[in-house]
């Protein structure tokens, strides 16, 4: 059995962070390596560890470290596969492991999760390998109606709890089922590839950079202007549309709800780019990328739109050989760039 997800500790001390991960993967039964490895103190080691890796089985990479967390940046400069990251809070609640793995340049994209969350670092890298992988796909799915279910009798313990005089319960009609496959459709060519959801027109610059990045991988795609908070009914009827496609791109300043709208709405990976409307973008990076388990979104660095399309292409790539070469071009070509 050969890993499929290979997870680096920038020290030991992380391990607590990534058992999480390792109790998903374990879950999802998908083969995973765990090694130790400081991009300051062994960068040799680690990029030994991705370069093999990457000629190897292994489909997706997860980096974890805290502090300067340069550890996942390390390793996307050196495959051209999947590098999830997971910054650590040792200091400064995170936030300083946080910037160092969201903030890449371009051609090194790392999708980030929430300061401390292994266990959505592994659901996000179990919904890549799920894209070409029905057995994975049916694994997450099963998952993800366990969520379902624990919410269900975390509210019915909580009833029980409340005794108060004017505590008056409602009943709500249909009763809440879990979202079977959320009507999702697998492997039709009749769709685009990617559908890149904006939540605004002034999220439109970093939309086109996004689509620009991705035409010239030659990766097909839709791209919209919908907001689930002023038009939710329009927002959830284009998510319906677009079913088939392979992942979803959403851009969204402000509080960010695109990304979490798009996420509680399929079970596909979500790539998340915030941008700089307001507080030069802080308030839409931190809304978006600390999402809660089970839900993770891949973000990317403060309008880095162009490495969102790299990441989606990363992804496409593990099961598309054009695009798979089409990308390493791409990044050959970045090389030369002074």
């Amino acid at each position: 059995m050969e890993p499929r997800v290979m997870i680096i500790l920038g020290s030991a001390s992380d391990f607590p962070i990534a058992e999480k991960a390792v109790n998903i993967l374990e879950t999802l039964e998908v083969p995973y390596d765990v090694r130790v490895a400081s991009a300051h103190r062994t960068h040799d080691k680690v990029k030994r560890i991705v370069k093999e890796s990457t000629e190897g089985s292994v489909e997706v990479f997860i980096g974890i470290a805290g502090l300067s967390a340069h550890l996942p940046g390390i390793m996307a400069a050196n495959t051209h596969k999947p590098v999830v990251g997971v910054p650590v809070n040792v200091k400064f609640g995170g936030l300083d492991a946080l910037f160092a793995t969201v903030q890449m340049p371009i051609g090194a994209p790392v999708a980030s999760v929430g300061v401390d969350r292994g266990e959505n670092a592994a659901i996000l890298a179990a919904q890549i390998i799920g894209a070409h992988d029905e057995e994975v796909r049916k694994r997450l799915s099963n998952m993800r109606r366990n969520f379902f279910f624990k919410i269900k009798d975390d509210e019915e313990k909580l009833e029980g709890k409340l005794n108060g005089t004017f505590y008056s319960k409602k009943e709500f009609s249909p009763k809440s089922k879990p979202q079977e496959n959320y009507r999702e459709v697998f492997d039709d060519p009749g769709y685009p590839d990617v559908a890149v959801i904006s939540g605004s027109h002034s999220d439109m610059k970093v939309a086109k950079k996004t689509t620009m990045f991705l035409d010239k991988m030659n990766i097909s795609y839709d791209s919209t202007v919908v907001s689930p908070i002023r038009n939710p009914e329009k927002f959830e009827r284009y998510m319906d549309e677009m079913r088939g496609v392979k992942l979803y791109i959403a851009i969204s300043g402000l509080s960010a709800h695109v990304t979490g709208a798009v996420v509680a709405h399929t079970e596909k990976p979500v790539i998340g780019v915030p941008c700089a409307i307001k507080m030069e973008g802080m308030d839409a990076l931190l809304s978006m990328v600390n999402m809660p388990p089970g839900v993770p979104v891949g973000t990317m660095g403060i309008d880095s739109g162009s490495n969102a399309a790299l990441f989606a292409a990363e992804i496409l790539g593990l099961g598309d050989s054009t695009v798979k070469n089409d990308l390493l071009r791409f990044k050959n070509n970045m090389s030369y760039v002074r």
